[in-house]
This record gives structure tokens, C-alpha cells and sequence, in this order.
């Protein structure tokens, strides 16, 4: 089975992160029975130094360069992963997509309603490249903006209730597609670094919504249980 991360700068993560795609590997290795794949064409960290994806500068040594693997970026939305994620899933024959993406294109690029076009045109490229593809969704979550921007804040509402609908239009028997819930208990001082990018507890938050999905949904691995440290 091959999983690919797709997401921006939260999925991505920055130099001296763990990530949460870093937490979702050790969670597949402890709970999988049978043999798994991360993949994807990149395997680099953002460098806030030179604001490049150049750094490989993780915070866990266990984590191998082969499980790296994503298709994420810092300051890529909806809109940026749309035409990517056809090409990079026929690369390298993902079956299951974890995909964290929205906030980027409602703060910069697109509002609601336009981001979930592009959504929708994601779904249709991924398809086209792997008709029988998953994939699991997760909603905008919380953040610093929303909290002191009610303009924003009805954005993300708005554009979340969208992706729920796009979810239950476009999933089918061969494809499914399922939506993970918004992390209840994430709280923006605590499990953030800066009100938007998760810290440890954060990536284990999100890593968790991911799981659980994939194990009551489809029975893949089991109940999320942080590993050992930070």
C-alpha cells in the first residue's frame, strides 16, 4: 500500500520539525500488518533562511529518507496541488492520498467557493491518473487568523462546509473519499508554534485525525498512540 502527503507549509513542515508526516509513518510502522510505502517527489523541509524547500535538516534521526517522501509545499494551496497531483500519483503509483490543504488559498489566493473548484479539479486529476485512488481530507483547522478575522473566519467555515459537500458529491465504491474530522481539542496556543504551524503536540493532533479515519473507515492500522518522545 503507498500513502502520499499532499498538504502546504503544515504538511511540509520547516527545518528542526518532526512533522506530522513523520508521526503518521511511525504510526503506520507500529499498526500496519502487512508492508507500506510513503511516496511522493519531493522529500525536503521548508529553509526559513532561504525560503527554499532545500533543508533535510529533520528533528528525528529515526526517519528514513525513503519515507520522507511527499508532495507539499510552503505556500502552495488547492490551487498549486491541482495539476501536480496527476502526474506525481502516475509516478509513483500512490493508492491512498492524506491530503491537508485550504487555509494558503483562503488566505492568499482563493475564497471559498473558488477553492473548491479547485478541489474538485484535485479529485478529477488524481482520478484521471489512478481511477481506483483514496483519499482522506482534512478540513481547515483551526487558526490564529480565523480567531481575530471574522471575514476570514466565515471563509474557512464556509469553504469547509464546501469540501464536506464536495466529499460526499464526488465519492464513489472504486474511489473513495472521506473526510477527517477538525481536530476538537486543537488549541492554537498549545499545539502551535505561531497560531497557524503545528508543534509537536500539534502534528501528533493531526497525525491522529488521519488515523483514525483511515482505521474506522477502511481498517487500515489501528487507534493512534503517540510514540515515544517529544
Amino acid at each position: 500500500m503507498r500513502f502520499m502527503f499532499v498538504g502546504d507549509s503544515m504538511t511540509i513542515g520547516r527545518a528542526g520539525d518532526y512533522t506530522w508526516r513523520h508521526r503518521m509513518w511511525q504510526h503506520l510502522c507500529a499498526t500496519l500488518d502487512g508492508p507500506f510505502e510513503i511516496v511522493g517527489p519531493r522529500t525536503a523541509l521548508h529553509d526559513p533562511a532561504t525560503e527554499e524547500a532545500t533543508s533535510h535538516a529533520y528533528a528525528a534521526p529515526d526517519f528514513p529518507e525513503h519515507a520522507r517522501r511527499h508532495l507539499a509545499g510552503w505556500g502552495e494551496g488547492w490551487q498549486h496541488m491541482a495539476p501536480l497531483v496527476g502526474p506525481a500519483v502516475a509516478a509513483c503509483g500512490a493508492d491512498v492520498l492524506l491530503v491537508s490543504l485550504g487555509l494558503i488559498d483562503l488566505g492568499f489566493y482563493t475564497e471559498a467557493d473558488g477553492t473548491a473548484v479547485n478541489v474538485r479539479r484535485f479529485v478529477a486529476e488524481a482520478r484521471a491518473a489512478r481511477p481506483g485512488i483514496r483519499m482522506v481530507l482534512l478540513p481547515v483547522i483551526p487558526n490564529v487568523r480565523a480567531e481575530d478575522d471574522a471575514p476570514f473566519a466565515a471563509q474557512v467555515g464556509r469553504f469547509n462546509e464546501l469540501l464536506a459537500k464536495a466529499v460526499a458529491d464526488l465519492s464513489t465504491d472504486a474511489s473513495p473519499i472521506l473526510l477527517a474530522a477538525r481536530p476538537q481539542e486543537y488549541d492554537i496556543r498549545h499545539d502551535t508554534y505561531d497560531g497557524t504551524h503545528p508543534n509537536a503536540s500539534g502534528e501528533h493532533r493531526l497525525a491522529g485525525e488521519f488515523a483514525a479515519v483511515l482505521h474506522q473507515a477502511w481498517g487500515i492500522g489501528g487507534p493512534y498512540r503517540p510514540a515515544g518522545g517529544p
